[in-house]
């Protein structure tokens, strides 16, 4: 979860109106200004009180786990669960309905089967919640379906029960091209070079057709204390009039093949008359890549929005009790 957040604080905030802090702030600017008649009838009916108890039983039964960024993204990456929660974004299904809803989709459960590990999953996330059978979003689960976007159809790219260093690098990027050795800062090093191959074989990431560019520079030395050929004068005079050129456009510039410029270049660099400088590789986002990563950055803005928010509803109890009890 640290990468993932290290990765977020680099971002730029989601101006998102319909964030947990920007609720929180409504509804509590309503119950300041309300008339209940009872205590009771405040707890029972408040919409602020039961967005606060399920705000504080995410933070402290499931969001202090360190590792529940990983686990959400784990969890969602899988088709039968996606549906679950576009099933009953609208209200509460039983879980025969939800059976039946899911058979015509093709996956056929036993009902024990999807309990235990499809919607359980998803309620020990603090997604949804059960009820005499029924099962329905959880307003944090709600909040989060509504994200997903373009995800359900991506995510069948991304490996299951992993790290989600390729949920981590989606996100890295979109704030860039990387190079190899800036994304081993964000990644295990160990796992770099597999999670690479695995985003581009999703095509969600691409590199430059080579795999690195060189680029010829002359030095501060004089040439006059050398004695150059005529192909190594009109080289050096070449590269000498530009800031960097590379190979080809210096073949392309003085009519020599690649192979004459390379020996020139030699010779060139012996008299330490010029440099070479390369600029390694680095990896972008494709489309398809920057819609994903998108999405994964939304998600990962609201888990940290519902974990502040709580800060702000502990805040805001108090001036609330205080008008309850008067």
């Amino acid at each position: 979860m640290k990468k993932l957040v290290s990765v977020l604080s680099t971002i730029p905030k989601n101006q998102d109106g319909a964030s947990f802090s920007g609720i929180l702030k409504s509804l509590n600017a309503k119950c300041l200004t309300c008339a209940t008649i009872t205590p009771l009838e405040c707890l029972t009916r408040c919409k602020v009180y039961k967005l606060k108890n399920e705000l504080r039983h995410l933070r402290e039964s499931m969001m202090n786990n360190p590792n529940y960024v990983k686990e959400l993204f784990n969890v969602l990456k899988n088709e039968t669960r996606l549906q679950i929660l576009h099933s009953i974004v609208n209200g509460k299904n039983l879980i025969g309905v939800l059976q039946q809803e899911l058979k015509k989709a093709g996956h056929n459960y036993s009902q024990s089967a999807l309990a235990k590990n499809y919607l359980a999953p998803l309620v020990a996330l603090g997604m949804v919640v059960e009820s005499r059978e029924q099962y329905c979003l959880t307003s944090y689960g709600g909040h989060l379906t509504k994200l997903l976007g373009c995800f359900p159809e991506f995510a069948p790219k991304l490996p299951a029960r992993s790290e989600c260093y390729e949920e981590t690098l989606l996100q890295y990027l979109l704030l860039g091209p990387k190079t190899f050795e800036e994304i081993e800062l964000v990644v295990s090093p160990k796992n770099v070079s597999r999670t690479l191959n695995r985003l581009h074989s999703a095509r969600l990431i691409k590199t430059p057709p080579q795999r690195e560019y060189v680029f010829f520079f002359k030095t501060i030395r004089t040439p006059e204390k050398e004695t150059l050929r005529t192909s190594e004068r009109r080289i050096y005079d070449t590269i000498a009039s530009c800031d960097g050129i590379s190979a080809g456009l210096l073949a392309e510039q003085t009519g020599y093949s690649i192979r004459v410029i390379y020996r020139c270049v030699r010779h060139l660099k012996g008299k330490k008359l010029m440099f070479i400088r390369r600029k390694p590789k680095t990896y972008h986002l494709t489309c398809k890549g920057e819609k994903l990563a998108s999405v994964i950055r939304l998600i990962q803005q609201a888990v940290e929005d519902t974990w502040l928010s709580f800060q702000q509803a502990a805040q805001n109890n108090e001036a609330t009790t205080n008008k309850i009890a008067f």
